[in-house]
């Protein structure tokens, strides 16, 4: 048996396909988190009644596996009329479970900005729409960057998990392919060094952009 090169080879294209979904579904299931969990990060700072109900929201989605929620999105909507294809599931549950995640890390962005610039923009009696947009994002969203290409990170590593619903993401091929041919080494292996390929950098990547912020 072994390691058989030839397979490798046959494979590797089909495995890169694979990567290209996973790499769809991160950049996608990112640019919902960090939408979201900028809404959520100001609900946060609203009335008391909006904030506590937008906190037990964001515990109740924390508490609960991610994989559970993708079954329920997925297995349990369309018996109340509620159909999404796998792969927009897998997108809204990627989102939606880590949008939970960055409204503490921009809520944290937002306290950080030093108070004398909410009372600077209430001297000068600015909208709050634009003290928002002119004043407070600016300053705290590049200080939560770091934090954010982080769990750019780690919901790339998730993104296997949908395979439970049939997305062929990079493992999905792999496992479709070591299935045909009943060789699971090579197509796993490749699936591995791939995520390695783009993850370590990615978070050396992070780090670099964490010191950067930190001397700012």
């Amino acid at each position: 048996m072994g390691w058989n090169w030839s397979f490798a080879a046959d494979v590797f294209p089909i495995l890169l396909q694979g990567l290209v979904v996973t790499l769809q579904l991160t950049v996608l299931g990112s640019l919902a988190a960090f939408s979201l969990g900028l809404v959520l990060a100001l609900l946060l700072r609203g009335p008391r009644p909006v904030a506590v109900v937008v906190r037990g929201f964001i515990e109740f989605v924390r508490s609960t596996p991610l994989l559970v929620q993708v079954f329920f999105l997925f297995y349990v909507l369309p018996d109340i009329g509620i159909l999404i294809p796998a792969y927009w599931t897998g997108v809204i549950a990627l989102g939606l479970h880590y949008a939970t995640y960055t409204a503490d890390v921009y809520r944290a962005g937002i306290d950080a900005v030093p108070r004398g610039q909410w009372e600077a923009a209430t001297a000068l009696s600015l909208p709050r729409s634009r003290v928002w947009t002119g004043v407070v994002l600016p300053q705290a969203i590049p200080r939560v960057l770091p934090a954010l290409g982080n769990y750019v990170i780690s919901m790339f590593k998730e993104t296997p998990l949908l395979i439970a619903i049939g997305i062929l993401d990079i493992v999905g091929q792999a496992r479709e392919e070591g299935g045909r041919f009943f060789s699971y080494d090579e197509p796993y292996t490749i699936a591995g060094l791939l995520f390695l390929a783009l993850s370590y950098p990615a978070s050396l990547l992070v780090r670099r952009l964490e010191r950067r912020v930190g001397t700012v």
